[in-house]
């Protein structure tokens, strides 16, 4: 029985030897674009091609939209479609309809992730990482004319910020619950809410980040003081948007989507992906627990800061990982951390802790 069981882990890192190195180096993973949807009239000149080279910048765009700042989109607005296909990995056709003579189509695009990012250092842009996260977001209304304080009802904020949303938004806004013991709490510090402690408020919605934008109206004029928290990071943001008027809608939206990109950029400057950083990372992995492993090359596959790992060897005990970080071991360490992983880094390979 205890040569069976040897002989058994023998012919298992065999097998697991000749398929990790038959692909030896993985490129982290690939951004994933989907629900592009486009629309062409039926003409004696419609042309299906040009429909999906349509969808290939439109996919494009919004994988740009979420990986980079406001300030740098001017940089990549001219792009040629050929350099755009030649970061596509592979597309799929959803769906494909005929509709009062019109075809729509459904797409699903496949970016190589490495690819985008040479072709963004190419124009001198760290991206940021694609992370999607919730953030309670607090709107305060105080109309200067009438010392008014607005939070829910009648607050054009509270009622429209949540239909603003894009598909390409990293951030998801959860509006707070009407709560008249806070709304009395506010009301009582009107003319200290700028340096009033939200926290009470805050932490009744079990969220790590926040944004508590406290609106002055002023006739025709909106200062807004956002109060950003995240992970504990606490910032403080103002604008001024002048000929706003919050009765006409388009003006309301305007002033929204404005807000929200501000609040995006931050997002992104929080999570850059400086690309001109490679640290070469060694790990041990111990390959008794295989679910382990494949937990740890599945972490790594989904983390956009890691550029890309391999499989250097391979024994009865152990599995040796190097990977290329584009960032420093700290920022690793505590990347790793929050997916439950962590390491013993007392010698120059680190080893993954069971």
């Amino acid at each position: 029985m205890y040569y069976q069981k040897h002989l058994y882990i023998f012919f298992l890192i065999l097998a697991l030897s000749l398929s990790f190195f038959s692909t030896t180096k993985i490129e982290a993973k690939a951004f994933f674009i989907d629900e592009i949807k486009i629309q062409e009239k039926l003409e004696n000149d419609f042309n299906k091609e040009k429909l999906i080279n349509k969808g290939f910048r439109k996919a494009f765009d919004e994988l740009i939209r979420k990986l980079v700042q406001s300030k740098d989109l001017i940089k990549v607005k001219n792009i040629k479609l050929n350099e755009i296909k030649s970061m596509i990995e592979t597309f799929t056709i959803k769906e494909e309809k005929f509709i009062n003579k019109k075809y729509n189509l459904n797409l699903g695009v496949l970016f190589n992730k490495k690819k985008v990012f040479s072709y963004l250092d190419s124009k001198k842009i760290f991206p940021s990482q694609i992370k999607d996260e919730n953030f309670l977001f607090i709107p305060i209304l105080l109309d200067q004319s009438t010392n008014d304080i607005l939070v829910y009802s009648d607050n054009p904020f509270y009622d429209s910020w949540i239909e603003e949303d894009k598909k390409d938004y990293l951030i998801s806004y959860v509006l707070p619950t009407e709560d008249l013991d806070d709304l009395r709490i506010l009301r009582e510090n009107y003319l200290e809410i700028e340096n009033f402690n939200f926290e009470k408020i805050i932490e009744k919605y079990s969220l790590t980040n926040s944004i508590v934008a406290i609106f002055f109206k002023n006739n025709d004029e909106i200062k807004v003081l956002s109060k950003i928290n995240i992970k504990e990071k606490n910032v403080i943001k103002s604008n001024t948007f002048k000929n706003i008027d919050l009765k006409n809608t388009e003006n309301l939206v305007k002033l929204i989507n404005n807000l929200k990109i501000n609040y995006e950029d931050f997002w992104k400057e929080n999570n850059l992906i400086n690309t001109s950083i490679k640290l070469p990372i060694l790990v041990k992995v111990n390959n008794q627990n295989f679910d382990e492993s494949l937990k740890f090359e599945k972490t790594l596959d989904e983390l956009d800061l890691v550029n890309s790992f391999e499989i250097k060897r391979l024994n009865k005990d152990n599995i040796f990982y190097e990977l290329i970080f584009n960032g420093t071991a700290k920022k690793f360490l505590d990347t790793m951390k929050e997916k439950n992983f962590n390491f013993n880094t007392q010698n120059k390979i680190w080893i993954l802790n069971d």
